[in-house]
């Protein structure tokens, strides 16, 4: 791999990719943050050497480089998942390519569904931790020893500093953001309303597709690392109506601008 990760720094280094000092990852239907920053290059992932390749149609393939208040980023316009029917490695190749490039920091949206019926869609949560039901870890792999501590303390998995900006945030510019525990799963399907009430037993606020192999290899990386979610749906299992992927993606849409302002707003004090 690590022969492979040199490949593709290389490669990004040639194209003008220069010392970002922040990562972000766009989760599904969240993709307007890109409207506020100068772009300085972009390389389609089906152009970087031992990059995957984005396979959902509502997510982009292009690894953005450019200015946001202030800072230099690089933004993963679209994510890769294992419902895709790649490997934990492959979907956080990224992270480990923007490490190399030089980010200290790294920023994940996503979508999910509000199993904490306290929680509405259209508001935000703010991750403060986690449970991988995905079956799996990025980490476990021959030679993972090569690349950062193999047994990667997990005890704060989220940086509390950035939690605490983000909550000040969203206080000042009166931001309804929750905080909680986000579940991964495999996915692709929704879940079933007896996982519903799993999930909620064993103390899930909110359940997704993906995010948690990123923070797990970040965290491998000593990166700094913060996570908001985008609540797309209500998962009451007493209640469940079918859900419309396209509704969620629209839901995403609708309550991304004040996670773009929790964004901008903290990349000023970084």
């Amino acid at each position: 791999m690590i022969k492979q990760i040199n490949e593709t720094v290389e490669y990004l280094q040639s194209k003008g990719f220069d010392s970002p000092e922040l990562g972000i990852i766009l989760g599904t239907g969240l993709g307007q943050l890109l409207n506020e920053v100068d772009i300085i290059k972009e390389a389609s992932y089906n152009h970087i050497p031992n990059f995957p390749t984005a396979t959902v149609e509502f997510h982009k393939g292009k690894l953005i480089y450019g200015n946001l208040s202030g800072k230099k980023v690089i933004i993963m316009q679209g994510r890769f998942h294992l419902y895709e029917g790649y490997t934990l490695q492959d979907v956080t190749y990224p992270v480990r390519i923007m490490e190399k490039l030089g980010i200290k920091t790294l920023l994940v949206s996503n979508a999910s569904g509000a199993i904490n019926l306290n929680f509405k869609k259209g508001e935000l949560m703010l991750i403060e931790d986690h449970i991988n039901l995905q079956g799996g870890s990025p980490l476990a792999f021959k030679g993972v020893e090569n690349l950062g501590e193999r047994f990667t303390d997990m005890s704060a998995p989220y940086n509390t500093n950035i939690n605490t900006q983000f909550k000040a945030i969203a206080k000042e510019q009166g931001i309804k953001l929750h905080e909680g525990v986000y579940a991964s799963v495999v996915g692709p399907q929704l879940e079933t309303r007896a996982e519903y009430r799993m999930l909620k037993i064993i103390g899930a606020d909110a359940v997704g597709m993906s995010t948690v192999p990123e923070i797990i290899v970040a965290n491998h990386l000593n990166l700094k690392v913060a996570a908001v979610s985008v609540l797309t749906d209500e998962c009451d299992p007493n209640n469940l109506k079918p859900v419309d992927i396209n509704e969620i993606i629209a839901m995403a849409g609708k309550a991304e601008p004040e996670m773009i302002t929790l964004f901008k707003e903290l990349i000023k004090t970084l």
